[in-house]
Order: C-alpha cells, then structure tokens, then sequence
C-alpha cells in the first residue's frame, strides 16, 4: 500500500506528529511525504530519516503564510496524478482543515480522530475510539483516496537513518483560494517546552484550589526540566490557558513522567495523557480515579508534597 503522509512545518522544523506519523506509513507499506511551503525545500532530507522513500516539494512564497486552502489545491493536483491509496494527516489545526477541505474537494471519505491503523486483506482499518474513549471501533472507506486524521500523540518518531529522493511539483492555486490573507501570527510566550514535545510534564487541576496553586505547579516543572499543563475543568475556570490543556478536547501528550497534581482521573483527561511511559498522582483523596493507573500515587496535602518535592529534585540536580 502506498501512503502520502502530509509534512506540516514550523519555525524551520517539521512537526513531530507528522514524523510519528510518516514512520508508522513505513511500517506498514511505501512511505511518501508532501511538504509545501516557502524556502522549505531543505527539509525533505529530514523526512528520510524518518522513513519517507520520496519527498514531494512545492516551494512557492504563495504558500509562506499557514492557510489550508492554497495546500488544497497543490494536494489536489499531486494527487491527480494517481498513485496514492491513502493520504494521513497528523492532527492540528491546519492539517485538520486541508484534509477537510482535500475530502470535499475530491469528494472523498475522510476518517478522523484514529490512534491507530492497519493493513488487513489489502485493506486499511483504522482503529477510532468512540464512547469518551471507552470503547474502540474499526472504520474503513469506501472510496480512494483514503483520507485519514490521526490523533496528535499517537505515533513517536524513529529514526530510520534512510535518505529520500526528493521531487519537485508546481500547482496552479485557485483565485479563491488566495483570497483568504493572514494579517498576523502571533506565538505565546512560553518558558518551557510545548506540551507537546515535553519529556516531561507536570499537571495541575481543580485540587489546586486556585490559579495561584499553579505557581508551585510551575515550580516543579521548572526543576524537572519540564512543561506544565492543565486539566479542561481549570481552563474553564481561567487558571490556565488552552494551549496547555490535556485530555479528550485538548492535547494529546506522551511525556515520560506525567505528575498529576490535584487532578481526580476523569476518562476525559485520562486519554490524553494515557501514553505517558510513567505517571505519577498526588491528590489527598484515596479514592481518586487517577489512582487506578498511576504507578506511582501519593496521598496528602499538595501545599506540603509540592514545595518539598521541588526542594529535593533541586537538590539532586545540584549534587
């Protein structure tokens, strides 16, 4: 089976998820990738490292400026060419917006929100939790190509060592499509790692009892080296921003260590941050549904585990 994997970009870098994404295409069949952009052509040798065979290139100022609709059309008139029995998307917001408007555009049938996939008799399933992520279904298509969104977090990148044979394409882009202008981009200050790209991240939630509670929070994470997030229930209520928020209508991480603080353990937050390799809870309710899988659990005060805590690892760094 051959796989297009869409390469998104930012500041230089491709973005993780596409590069977890394009190494899971590998394993599974003949791995290309589509990277569209302005002076973006230096990049495609990154994606043979992790597994592309061939690099498809538009570099075009027109496509300087993150818009989905000017992708559409550079997509549509590669994929004319035939060839491709799927096309996957690492989940974000402008991927999830080419591959929205790529389905519409070529009148396809677009899968979204899957964690998984498989080829099975020729066929690719996609695996898609349903039911607040208590159950997972397999879902299909009936049509090609078969387009797919996969959730952020899902894959890791490995590194293949290989190298890609680059090509490049040009597109016409529709007038509609250019009529849409970005007038400003802006990026949130952040001291720390995105969540995202953090080995390791320290949470808070309602427990904290406030949007001060956060400070200790950040603390932590400071001496670990590592990024804060927040649960829905505390973005809700202001004490934090959404860019940090982990669960089923946030971000997707997979950290090394997740310390959990304050945080009782809803499903909604659980399976955002179920692929940490370690997770650790503390919470002074003994009954928290955190608890049931956390592998390490610390009942008490947060006020008192959380200043101490800090104070050793410092300490440990310092020795």
């Amino acid at each position: 089976m051959k796989f297009l994997v869409f390469l998104e970009h930012h500041e230089g870098k491709l973005q993780k998820d596409a590069l977890g994404l394009l190494g899971k295409a590998a394993s599974l069949g003949k791995a290309e990738a589509v990277l569209l952009g302005s002076d973006v052509e230096g990049l495609a040798a990154d994606a043979g490292r992790f597994g592309a065979q061939r690099v498809h290139v538009m570099d075009d100022v027109l496509l300087d400026k993150p818009l989905p609709q000017p992708r559409v059309d550079a997509l549509e008139t590669l994929l004319g060419e035939g060839g491709f029995d799927a096309v996957l998307f690492a989940a974000s917001v402008l991927s999830a917006d080419v591959a929205a408007g790529l389905a519409a555009r070529l009148d396809a049938g677009l899968n979204y929100d899957l964690t998984d996939f498989a080829v099975e008799g020729g066929e690719l399933v996609g695996k898609r939790p349903a039911l607040g992520d208590s159950v997972y279904v397999d879902v299909g298509w009936s049509s090609e190509p078969r387009l797919a969104l996969v959730r952020s977090g899902t894959f890791e990148p490995q590194e293949s060592g290989g190298s890609a044979e680059v090509e490049t394409f040009e597109s016409r882009l529709q007038d509609f499509s250019l009529a849409a202008t970005m007038v400003e981009q802006a990026h949130e200050e952040s001291e720390g790692p995105p969540i995202e790209d953090a080995d390791v991240i320290v949470a808070g939630g309602r427990g904290l009892g406030g949007p001060e509670g956060f400070a200790a929070v950040e603390e932590l994470a400071k001496a670990l080296g590592g990024a804060v997030a927040a649960t829905r229930a505390v973005v809700d209520a202001g004490w934090y921003p959404y860019s940090a928020q982990v669960g089923q209508t946030g971000k997707t991480v997979s950290p090394k260590l997740y310390v959990a603080v304050g945080i009782s353990g809803a499903i909604q937050h659980k399976v955002g941050m179920q692929s940490s390799s370690l997770v650790v809870a503390i919470n002074k309710d003994p009954n928290a549904p955190i608890f049931e899988y956390a592998d390490l659990g610390v009942v008490g005060d947060l006020n008192e585990i959380l200043p101490k805590l800090t104070e050793l690892v410092r300490a440990r760094r310092a020795a």
